[in-house]
This record gives C-alpha cells, sequence and structure tokens, in this order.
C-alpha cells in the first residue's frame, strides 16, 4: 500500500470538521513530520505516525520559500518510495508535482471519502471548511461535486 504523508492543514482542517477519522478509514497509516506535528499542536490519533526527514533534503526543499512543514512534507515525500502527498497550499502543490510526486488535497480526500461511501454528502462539509476558514472557489466546489454526481 502506499504511504501517504500529510501536511498541517488536512489535519486541522478535517479536525475542524469532526471527520479526522476519514484519514484512517481510507488510508490506515499517515505519516507526518516532525514540524507538522508541531504545527498541528494537538494530541495526534493513533492511525497518525511521526517520521524523520533528513536535515539535507529539508534544507533543499526549504531554499524554495515554503513553509517549513510544508517542506519538510515534500522532503519526506522525496524519502519515500511512491508517496500520495496532501498538500493544500498552492505552491507546495506546484514544487510536489514538478518533483513527479503524487499529491491530493483536503478536498481529494474528502472527495473520495464520497466515492467510497465513506459519507453521504460532500456538499455540507464543503460549506463547513469554507466556515472554518478555507478558501474554496465556486467553480471548485462544482467540479468536485459533478465528479462525485452530486448536486450543488
Amino acid at each position: 500500500m502506499r504511504e501517504v504523508i500529510s501536511n498541517t492543514s488536512c489535519l486541522i482542517l478535517l479536525g475542524k470538521i469532526e471527520r479526522l477519522f476519514l484519514l484512517r478509514d481510507l488510508y490506515g497509516t499517515v505519516y507526518i513530520t516532525e514540524t507538522v506535528a508541531e504545527e498541528f499542536n494537538e494530541p495526534l490519533p493513533e492511525f497518525v505516525k511521526i517520521r524523520k526527514v533528513s536535515d539535507r533534503v529539508s534544507g533543499l526543499v526549504l531554499e524554495q520559500e515554503l513553509d517549513k512543514g510544508e517542506a519538510t512534507t515534500i522532503a519526506l515525500g522525496l524519502e519515500t518510495e511512491n508517496p500520495l502527498l496532501i498538500l493544500d497550499d498552492f505552491r507546495a502543490r506546484i514544487m510536489a508535482t514538478r518533483l513527479g510526486i503524487s499529491l491530493t488535497g483536503t478536498i481529494g480526500v474528502l472527495a473520495k471519502a464520497k466515492k467510497e461511501g465513506l459519507i453521504e454528502e460532500l456538499n455540507p462539509l464543503l460549506v463547513r471548511l469554507k466556515s472554518s476558514g478555507m478558501w474554496i472557489s465556486e467553480t471548485v466546489i462544482h467540479s468536485i461535486l459533478r465528479d462525485v454526481s452530486e448536486s450543488f
């Protein structure tokens, strides 16, 4: 099974809408870096494991002017065979894509949960994400809802 590595934003956002358990249900174990654990600053669920990342690789990624959590997440992805990163930040997503690392985001996690029957409706969760502070364009909302065969 592919190893899933999450940045802080997904943990925080899914926690805010009380759906953090979806990471466990979808992926089993989710890995984070020490930096992400510090940024999250909450007790970690049992399925979230901390993995150390090489300072050398982390430093190279940090040179790209990313947040330290995002940089260490990408660095851990570079050190992991066939990872799936969960990143929401636009610049971090661009960098991961350029490095050939597969990725999804918090919305992608929720869409996968809908497709796998773990949640009944996606739209109310997207509304809650928006009210929790996540910026989501109406275009993205419509596209995701169409993708999971749900109306707006």
